[in-house]
């Protein structure tokens, strides 16, 4: 039995600025690994298996499911997939390190309570809705269809912000980085 460390939860809707947010962190904070999720979607642009995500089918996901494998999982959009593997937390703290997450706001809740207690559970917030879709449009990297549901998602997700530890306010990236650094820090200690 793996004996249990503190994990850290980063959640917001997509383009929010999360993903930025903890590689920033992993860069200036050695104590903290990357929980690798699962997903039943394709690789984007030079992402890697194993690395950025476990790209796994949807039948080798749902089996996963059935093994009682994930300590959460979502489909998150219509027909995709993602989720935690307890191994790879397992394994984190087999290291002695803090896990940290970068999740979808449903997961997210879901690790927080589970985890009571030992987690940390940020929401980032993105300066406004507006600015939210700005960013996602940006990215080149969705259809029409894709960005619609994004933002649907989006407003939803916005609403639970109030159910996280901490709600990061990402109006300028370089700060709301130096704030998370100085939380995690701070949970760290404690």
């Amino acid at each position: 039995m793996t004996k249990e460390g503190k994990l850290i939860i980063f959640s917001a809707p997509s383009g929010a600025g999360k993903t930025t947010i903890v590689q920033h962190l992993l860069t200036k904070i050695p104590e903290l690994e990357f929980s690798i999720s699962a997903t039943t979607r394709k690789p984007r642009g030079d992402e890697k298996n194993g690395e950025d995500y476990y790209f796994i089918s949807k039948v080798e996901f749902l089996h996963k499911i059935a093994k009682k494998h994930f300590v959460e999982f979502e489909e998150v959009y219509s027909g995709t997939f993602y989720g935690t593997l307890r191994t790879e937390i397992e394994r984190i703290w087999a290291d002695g390190k803090t896990v940290i997450f970068d999740i979808d706001v449903e997961g997210g809740l879901h690790l927080k309570r589970k985890y009571d207690g030992l987690a940390l559970a940020i929401f980032v917030q993105p300066p406004s809705l507006e600015v939210l879709k700005q960013r996602l449009a940006s990215r080149g990297t969705d259809s029409h269809e894709k960005l619609k549901e994004r933002f649907e998602k989006a407003e939803k997700e916005l609403n639970y912000a109030p159910q996280f530890d901490i709600i990061l306010k990402n109006h300028d990236l370089q700060t709301a980085c130096v704030e998370a650094e100085e939380l995690v820090r701070n949970f760290l200690k404690n």
